[in-house]
């Protein structure tokens, strides 16, 4: 039930080939909370498909999870995951977005695309993004399980999201995390079934990039000040390495949410 036994196994593995699995990493009960919730937060939210290739004309997205209720909040901070993501960027790691996607029947293949090929950076560079995609059901190759490229990451190049690639399927039992580094070339999978193939795309950047979700202005501060305190620091109430974030000087979770534990800065620790 715990991958954290063989958490270098599993850093070994994204440096070398750009991805792990993480085999029955989540409780059944909280998969269960989250494939219950989810269709009622569709229905709630009058979610439809989106008009575009990308995101999938069959497939079923809901962004910003966070101001969707506890059960949501579980997933950024779940120790047998967080873990292995730290290890791979840094604790000073922020979350990049958290969404959910149902790849639904007669879906078609995503472009193979890397999570940061529109980051301009040099290739191949260091970590800059660790992803994560949750398996609420099944992932088969038959239901659209995540494509990849193997040892991509590690290319001078991004892939043309026009052209074909050979890849592997990410076949994972439900309640299993797939990990991989932004680098690597990937995609959803064609749903070949009759049923949809769920999962949480739990996605995190190093803490000196921009999310990809504005999680400070979609969040209200009201909700995040609910929060735990490690989740508070994963949203943006938190400076990387004591310096990158401040407002005025200070730790924004001491500006706008009052926190005082945990909000030392870098100039902090010069004092004479």
């Amino acid at each position: 039930m715990n991958p954290l036994p063989h958490l270098e196994e599993h850093i070994t593995r994204i440096a070398e080939e750009g991805y792990t699995i993480l085999p029955d990493a989540i409780e059944p009960e909280l998969v269960d909370e989250i494939e219950e919730a989810l269709p009622k937060l569709e229905h709630h939210l009058g979610t439809v498909p989106a008009d575009n290739l990308f995101e999938g004309v069959r497939t079923m997205r809901v962004y910003n999870l966070l101001v969707h209720g506890a059960t949501f909040e579980k997933i950024p901070v779940h120790p047998n995951v967080l873990p292995v993501v730290e290890a791979v960027l840094d604790p000073g790691l922020l979350i990049s977005s958290l969404s959910s996607i149902a790849i639904g029947p007669d879906e078609q293949a995503q472009p193979i695309h890397a999570d940061d090929q529109l980051i301009p950076l040099t290739r191949p560079h260091v970590p800059i993004i660790c992803n994560t995609m949750w398996a609420i059901t099944d992932f088969t190759e038959e239901n659209g399980a995540t494509r990849l490229v193997p040892g991509s990451h590690l290319w001078d190049e991004a892939p043309n999201p026009l052209e074909h690639y050979e890849t592997i399927a990410a076949e994972m039992r439900r309640g299993s995390v797939l990990v991989w580094v932004g680098s690597l070339w990937h995609g959803g999978g064609a749903n070949h079934t009759d049923t949809r193939r769920v999962g949480i795309a739990m996605n995190y950047c190093a803490g000196y990039i921009r999310q990809q979700e504005n999680q400070q202005l979609g969040i209200p501060p009201k909700l995040v000040k609910t929060f735990s305190r490690r989740l508070q620091e994963l949203v943006g109430y938190s400076v990387y390495n004591g310096l990158v974030g401040h407002i005025d000087k200070q730790n924004p979770a001491k500006v706008v949410l009052a926190e005082n534990e945990g909000v030392d800065m870098v100039w902090d620790l010069l004092k004479t």
